[in-house]
């Protein structure tokens, strides 16, 4: 006979997930900041963006905006293909979690670079270091969202690009179709990227230096989210 779990049980099974989410989420909105205030003026995770000023410095002929957004999207793709190859694929099981795991550790070797980079620079990166630390960034965040995709299940959760879960959150407004503790966590997601980018913010203008410590100590966070996930 084939029992199913219910209740308080599925509902704390949830909530790993959830706050790994939330986690990598405020470093991706910290990040995201950075780019934007010192990298160049384009994102470091939302690539639609970055297609969309790629467009605007194509039809404007504006090559240096067009180098910045080609760089981030190279990053972005090159940390995607890494990431999910890091995972092989594979779903949250004991033995899965571990590709997630490397991933997470590869993001982790990436956001160090990204942040000895940083410090070298004293936040105001230019010339060639910008668009090296803008594809760091870029890379991390690529693999990032490999690494959720493998974890949560296609498009269960995401914590970089959030269009998505925004439309999902309002659609609930009027349809039964997305269950409560997922738009509770989608809720969560999109209040944390707007925390993680004000308070990039308050860093960038306050003490540039300690910015990369954000999305670090957030991988840092969802590692070992993800192992002690893996092994309940």
């Amino acid at each position: 006979m084939k029992v199913t779990v219910a209740g308080p049980r599925r509902r704390r099974a949830g909530l790993p997930l959830t706050t790994l989410a939330v986690v990598l989420t405020l470093g991706t909105g910290a990040l995201d900041v950075a780019a934007l205030a010192r990298l160049g003026g384009v994102f470091s995770s939302v690539m639609t963006g970055n297609l969309v000023v790629t467009g605007l410095a194509a039809g404007t002929a504006a090559p240096g905006q067009l180098a910045t957004a080609a760089t981030a999207l190279a990053g972005y793709v090159t940390g995607v293909l890494t990431g999910t190859l890091l995972t092989g694929r594979v779903p949250l099981k004991p033995k899965g979690a571990r590709g997630v795991l490397v991933a997470l550790a590869a993001e982790l070797v990436v956001l160090a670079a990204f942040a000895a980079g940083w410090e070298a620079a004293g936040g105001r990166p230019a010339g060639g270091a910008l668009h090296v630390l803008l594809a760091l960034a870029s890379g991390a965040m690529g693999v990032q969202s490999a690494a959720v995709r493998a974890l949560a299940g296609h498009g269960a959760v995401s914590t970089t690009y959030l269009t998505g879960t925004l439309t999902g959150v309002v659609a609930a407004l009027v349809t039964l179709g997305r269950p409560r503790g997922a738009r509770a966590r989608d809720l969560a997601v999109l209040a944390a990227v707007v925390a993680g980018a004000g308070g990039g913010a308050l860093l960038i203008a306050y003490a540039p230096a300690a910015l990369p410590a954000v999305p670090l100590t957030a991988v840092l966070a969802a590692g070992a989210l993800t192992a002690l996930r893996g092994a309940g």
